[in-house]
């Protein structure tokens, strides 16, 4: 134990004092709009702020809209990892980026496609609308679109990693033992990726939960209908700043309580 610490001792004396100098301004510049909003945020009021019709609505429809979104992104993405991970024929890579696009994407542009592809006269909305009447943009179902959209690579590239790094001897054992293929993956590889798999469904949950770009562009901001709390936040800014800090404020808690539990994923304690 002392050995370790010496150890520990010695890396931190011998850092160079220009990195660590660098190191925290980069800190700074993520701590400081934090603290910024801290200071800003009007804490008499605050718990007033937050049970108003407003946010109540806008929490209701972010918390429906995101978990409904990481549902879908869990019963396509799993495959669709899978199929990434363990697939080999020509044009593989292409659906691995093309998948994972949204990252790298502005949610903006990636709304505008889906308003294209999926509105009332797009490729697809068309004739959906023309055989059901329903009609994706300006809708709640249109906002889960839209989280979907901009969140399921997060759970893609988190399970595609675990199914990649799998020892396939488990699945070898399962199989020659009778089990099919279903049985298998069910009993066998979901439960060994399924640290990986929880960690991805809440990343994805976190995502859709905090989208907005693509839900603007393609869902709108209507109260009530539409309005996520990302939403309610972008409209409150040009009319009522307190409500628009706590409405903030609470975004930052969920995004703080999500990196919580997921740090033992991520980088572990000490």
């Amino acid at each position: 134990m002392s050995s370790r610490r010496t150890e520990r001792g010695n890396t931190r004396s011998s850092l160079p004092i220009g990195l660590v100098l660098l190191a925290l301004l980069a800190v700074l510049l993520f701590a400081v709009p934090i603290v910024g909003l801290v200071l800003a945020a009007p804490w008499g009021d605050l718990g007033g702020l937050l049970s108003s019709e407003t946010v109540k609505d806008a929490l209701r429809l972010s918390m429906f809209s995101s978990i409904a979104a990481t549902v879908v992104s869990g019963v396509l993405g799993v495959p669709l990892a899978w199929l990434i991970a363990r697939a080999r024929f020509r044009g593989i890579a292409f659906v691995r980026s093309l998948v994972l696009l949204p990252l790298v994407l502005p949610p903006v542009v990636g709304g505008a496609a889906l308003l294209f592809a999926l509105g009332r006269n797009g490729v697809l909305g068309g004739p959906i609308f023309s055989f059901s009447g329903l009609v994706l943009p300006f809708s709640i179902w249109g906002v889960i679109v839209a989280n979907t959209f901009v969140a399921m690579p997060f759970l893609v590239i988190s399970v595609e990693g675990a199914f990649r790094n799998l020892d396939r001897r488990f699945e070898g054992a399962a199989a020659s033992l009778g089990a099919s293929r279903w049985t298998v993956f069910r009993r066998v590889t979901l439960p060994l990726i399924w640290p990986s798999l929880l960690s991805g469904l809440l990343l994805t949950w976190a995502r859709a939960f905090g989208e907005f770009g693509a839900t603007l562009t393609f869902a709108g901001s209507l109260p009530g209908r539409t309005q996520t709390l990302p939403l309610a936040v972008f409209v409150a800014l040009e009319s009522d700043r307190d409500l628009a800090v706590a409405m903030s404020l609470l975004m930052v808690a969920v995004a703080l309580a999500v990196l919580i539990v997921l740090r033992d994923r991520w980088w572990g304690t000490s």
